[in-house]
């Protein structure tokens, strides 16, 4: 806690803190700006260093039923560090979104398997049909 900490602790703390800080200004990518585009169903961040990135705002997770009103109302946090949708109550970092991470680990393993299920191929349609003959897929085994 604080108060077992003295002064000059808390004062290399700080200015430790202040030096990552620095360092995360120059080595991670920094959001200048951000807004929704109803038609696409898109976000766009326009980044510090001139680049730009755009993904699927419903993409996201706890995006996926919001409204075009609720996605438009976005704002940066952190000196760029972050984005926030106030009205939904959900953020996330920058680097994060550039690395493709949209939710939480679990959350992006269950839309990875629920996106698989829906995948259509001739063998998968050929796999359904096949074990349809066979009188559907077998029980699992308590």
């Amino acid at each position: 806690m604080a108060g077992d900490r003295s002064k000059a602790e808390m004062d290399r703390e700080i200015d430790r803190a202040l030096a990552r800080g620095r360092r995360r200004a120059v080595t991670e990518p920094q959001a200048e700006r951000a807004h929704y585009e109803r038609r696409t169903g898109r976000v766009v961040v326009d980044l510090t260093n001139g680049c730009s990135f755009v993904f699927p705002a419903r993409s996201l997770q706890g995006l996926v039923q919001a409204t075009d009103a609720e996605l438009a109302e976005i704002e940066i946090l952190g000196a760029g560090h972050g984005l926030h949708w106030p009205a939904l109550d959900a953020d996330f970092t920058v680097p994060g979104l550039l690395m493709g991470v949209f939710g939480t680990r679990a959350w992006m393993m269950s839309e990875l398997a629920r996106r698989a299920g829906q995948t259509k191929s001739k063998a998968k349609a050929a796999a359904a049909r096949a074990n349809g003959r066979k009188g559907g897929r077998p029980r699992r085994a308590a």
